[in-house]
């Protein structure tokens, strides 16, 4: 809801500067649009090939299975795993659900602790609190300051009975990379399997399961100019051999880990987007960063009271997630309506309440209202960077001068020291 706030607001009559066309899109760690590139290599499994990849009898089901088996192959070499490792699911909230629930339920016998921390996805987090009604403990472990997570609180967490640690590679709202392969080598040290939500990591930024010392790996189509629908999950076959119960029954599809017909075309076009990703990356990210730090650089040279929030020294390429304090993030996207960003606060029932991340690293209500998270992708423009900042830049300076909190600050009033009369 408050990333589409305001959009039926009049638009601006001037003139748009060459190269920018409206609205803009740069919200890409909600989703990406796809690549042209990947919907080429789908449409033949959206006609002719139609076949079911279980149907053993026949061409069709044949070539259908031919074309899953080449994409396994595809997510399989931008992770560094084997194709026998890789099962196909709806999407990383599924991948999530059955990496949890399906070794909290196999390794029940050797304990019932998982560990995992604040800052994770909902689709992490709420199958943890599932678990705990179940009997599961689980420590939710707190960030630091800058969103980074620290090692020795994750030792000080396990114990003898902890049978899975499950965190996340990149954070989808502050970009901020965690210390995965120390992560995993103290997992494997103390021999408890490590699962990693890796949506918004992999195809950014190299990733490899065994140089990482990652157990299972969560993955989605819809992060990297891939389809909507479609993710895999990573389960290791050796060193330890993970098993993983299934969480939904059928005919034994993808190794008895997940049944289901598989969506062929889905899963043909995660393939050939991880495969974009792999030859491009590198590049991509190097463009990404520039784009990024001259949006910031741009911003904060223009407005003060402006706060960057997350690590940026351990951080994904294409993410700026800044506070522009004493500016209410909702009136901020209404005047920006055109362009498409995030803000730092969530929907939830009748109120706004301010971002979960933001809170974590300590911002208080009122800088984590004020934040916009910006996702830059493969089909941003300079142009557009240029856009958005001289109108984020116009629409703050508007807000604050009808802010009478700022003008007091400008002043030199200590906001702290103020006793607000109640009425």
């Amino acid at each position: 809801m408050a990333e589409t706030l305001g959009m039926n607001i009049t638009q601006s009559k001037e003139p748009l500067p060459a190269g920018v066309t409206l609205p803009i899109y740069m919200d890409n760690h909600a989703t990406t649009p796809l690549d042209p590139r990947v919907l080429e290599a789908m449409m033949p499994y959206l006609t002719g090939i139609f076949g079911n990849a279980a149907s053993r009898n026949h061409s069709f089901g044949w070539e259908a299975e031919r074309a899953t088996d080449k994409a396994r192959e595809q997510v399989a070499k931008i992770i560094g795993a084997s194709a026998k490792e890789i099962i196909f699911t709806s999407g990383a909230t599924e991948s999530n659900n059955l990496a949890i629930k399906g070794i909290a339920e196999m390794y029940r016998e050797r304990g019932n602790h998982i560990i995992t921390q604040v800052t994770e996805h909902k689709a992490v987090l709420d199958t943890c609190k599932k678990l705990e009604k179940q009997g599961y403990r689980v420590t939710y472990l707190p960030v630091q300051a800058d969103g980074l997570i620290d090692i020795e609180d994750l030792k000080r967490a396990m114990d003898d009975q902890t049978i899975l640690v499950s965190i996340m590679y990149a954070n989808n709202e502050i970009g901020v990379v965690q210390p995965i392969r120390e992560i995993g080598k103290l997992c494997h040290e103390k021999g408890v399997l490590f699962h990693t939500d890796a949506v918004q990591a992999v195809g950014k930024i190299p990733v490899n399961v065994i140089d990482d010392n990652i157990d299972v790996l969560s993955l989605s189509g819809h992060k990297i100019y891939g389809p909507k629908g479609v993710g895999a999950l990573y389960v290791r076959r050796r060193n330890p051999r993970v098993q993983i119960a299934e969480q939904i029954n059928g005919g034994g599809h993808e190794r008895g880990m997940r049944s289901g017909t598989l969506n062929v075309p889905g899963i043909v076009g995660l393939g050939a987007a991880v495969e974009i990703c792999q030859n491009e990356m590198a590049a991509e990210a190097v463009r990404e960063v520039e784009l990024r730090d001259y949006l910031r650089a741009k911003l904060e040279a223009a407005l003060d009271y402006t706060q960057v929030n997350g690590n940026m020294d351990h951080h994904l390429p294409g993410n700026l997630n800044i506070s522009f304090i004493y500016v209410e993030g909702e009136s901020l996207l209404m005047g920006i309506n055109d362009i498409a960003v995030s803000s730092g606060s969530a929907c939830t029932s009748a109120t706004l309440e301010p971002s979960y991340v933001l809170k974590s690293l300590g911002l208080g209500d009122d800088v984590a209202h004020s934040s916009i998270r910006f996702g830059i992708g493969r089909f941003n423009t300079k142009e557009e960077v240029d856009y958005v900042a001289d109108k984020i830049i116009s629409v703050v300076q508007h807000l604050r001068e009808l802010s009478p909190l700022y003008e007091m600050v400008k002043e030199g009033i200590d906001l702290t020291k103020i006793e607000w009369a109640a009425h």
